[in-house]
């Protein structure tokens, strides 16, 4: 299969060197990116800012931005047969980004908007391909997961907590809109990425031309 996979956080400036962003580590996705590659799977993998050497043999496309990891999305999406999007996309963007460096003050309003939803809006040109998802939720994890796996027209969700950043292991499940088709308990991410590619493979559509 040709997979599209991304990765890490996304920063969303408010000066010249100041951002909003979060603790992603890119882990799960560099995982996942190198799990299939070993499966024998041709990858393409959209990343964040990191610390992660690239995995070998796979096609490494740098961003930064919400905007940025958006356009590489829809250049590669076309050619791919599944997309994992594993990437910890930032929700908000300062409305108006200061020009230089913001000096200090004693306070400030500072105006959020949100930024672009890349997957549900890479999921109108889906086709026949495949679509999985990342939930990262605190309660009610598994309406929540459920809720965005139909509201994106995602085929696979994949629902973890807050303590799977940084970390090599999770905790984690796995659902489409049927059912839950598998928990996990305190695993390596390697595990997760090994069943989570298998499943995808066994489940794999032809592309729509």
């Amino acid at each position: 299969m040709r997979f599209l996979i991304t990765a890490g956080p996304t920063r969303e400036y408010l000066d010249a060197i100041r951002f909003i962003s979060n603790p992603s580590s890119g882990i799960m996705g560099y995982t996942l990116a190198r799990t299939a590659r070993q499966l024998g799977h041709q990858v393409t993998l959209i990343t964040g800012p990191t610390n992660l050497a690239p995995p070998r043999g796979v096609r490494i496309v740098k961003t930064e931005t919400t905007q940025a990891m958006h356009t590489a999305v829809r250049k590669f999406f076309p050619k791919c047969d599944c997309l994992v999007m594993a990437a910890a996309v930032s929700d908000y963007r300062p409305l108006h980004k200061f020009g230089g460096k913001l000096k200090k003050k004693t306070s400030f309003n500072l105006k959020l908007t949100r930024t672009l939803d890349i997957l549900k809006e890479i999921s109108r040109r889906k086709g026949n391909r495949l679509l999985v998802g990342f939930a990262l939720e605190v309660s009610h994890g598994q309406r929540n997961a459920l809720h965005k796996l139909h509201h994106k027209n995602l085929d696979y969700i994949v629902l973890n907590t807050p303590a799977a950043l940084g970390s090599s292991k999770t905790t984690a499940a796995i659902l489409n809109s049927q059912r839950l088709i598998k928990q996990f308990r305190n695993i390596p991410k390697s595990t997760l990425s090994r069943y989570l590619v298998t499943l995808v493979n066994h489940a794999r559509k032809p592309v729509s031309k």
